[in-house]
């Protein structure tokens, strides 16, 4: 049997009507590799040889002859969530899909599964001065955070089963051109002008532009010692939200509309309003360290901070 060569092969990948699945499949696929794309139907968004599928599991098929999988499909984060038993809802569909088409894919002679976790498997807020990094221990918050846990170990328990290798990618925020929720509503308050009251808040986040987190995906889908590996990812540069919102108001050409208000307060109107989610969003510590996919991967973001924004200025038009 001749073997699977993951730096050339073919790669399938689950959610490629998302955010990040749709930019993951037309960069494979601008850089000669064939890429089959599946998604659910009925699912927003679309791209260039989509399959449609019912369930994930009528993938399994399609399997047969890919070098590596790439597991984005997901039911994600969201800040008001409707389901009676949201966790019973991330568990359906962010460990026991996962596991099941990990299996599949091994069985299959699938060499590499690539998942994209998320940062929050790590916890909410980092200490000041201090990051995440691969060795921290895991303590997610919320129910999307417990499902992307249970997922990394369910995986790497069939991944010791199977020999299949299994690569784990964390993320924090990723922002790029068609970016949605809160990023874009910020996006779009800067771009009106709106007095935002955020300018005494000294805070650091992480963060990811799309591209940098496309090139990682495709560093890790082929480079040997990814193999079964957890990595960090970011754009390298951490900003507190008043920078970020100032290089927001660079990228429009917009002045930035930033009221030095105490933390304080913002944390009195955010108890009262019930927004304490968003004010950690905003006001907290998040820092990742990406020296192992630097050290193990020789991985450099392609892209700055600002060049990130500008492009999410230019595909995210308020």
């Amino acid at each position: 049997m001749t073997p699977i060569d993951l730096s050339a092969g073919p790669v399938l990948v689950t959610g490629a009507n998302g955010f990040v699945g749709r930019a993951l499949v037309r960069s494979l696929t601008a850089n000669g590799r064939a890429v089959t794309g599946v998604a659910r139907s009925g699912g927003k968004g679309s791209c260039a040889g989509l399959v449609s599928v019912q369930r994930y599991e009528d993938a399994v098929p399609l399997m047969a002859g890919h070098a590596c999988m790439v597991h984005l499909a997901a039911r994600v984060h969201v800040m008001s969530d409707a389901a009676q038993d949201p966790l019973s809802a991330f568990r359906a569909a962010n460990v026991i899909l996962a596991k099941q088409l990990a299996r599949h894919a091994a069985a299959a002679g699938i060499k590499r599964f690539v998942f994209i976790s998320s940062i929050k498997v790590n916890g909410e807020v980092t200490l000041p001065g201090q990051s995440f990094d691969e060795n921290h221990a895991l303590a997610p918050q919320d129910p999307y955070g417990v499902s992307k846990m249970e997922a990394e170990r369910g995986l790497r328990e069939i991944a010791r089963e199977t020999g299949m290798e299994l690569v784990i990618i964390r993320p924090p925020l990723v922002y790029g051109p068609g970016v949605r929720a809160n990023f874009s509503a910020l996006l779009r308050a800067v771009a009106h002008g709106v007095p935002l009251p955020l300018g005494a808040v000294n805070n650091r986040r992480s963060l990811v532009a799309l591209d940098n987190l496309l090139d990682f995906i495709v560093t890790c889908i082929g480079h040997p010692a990814a193999a079964n590996q957890t990595f960090m990812v970011s754009d390298g540069e951490d900003l507190s939200t008043p920078e970020l919102i100032r290089r927001m108001a660079r990228a429009l050409g917009k002045p930035a509309r930033l009221v030095p208000v105490p933390p304080g307060w913002l944390r009195v109107a955010a108890l009262l309003l019930g927004k304490q989610d968003v004010l950690l969003r905003l006001c907290g510590n998040l820092q990742l360290d990406i020296k192992k996919a630097r050290d193990v991967l020789g991985w450099q973001p392609p892209i700055t901070v600002d060049e990130g924004l500008r492009l999410t200025v230019a595909g995210n038009r308020p």
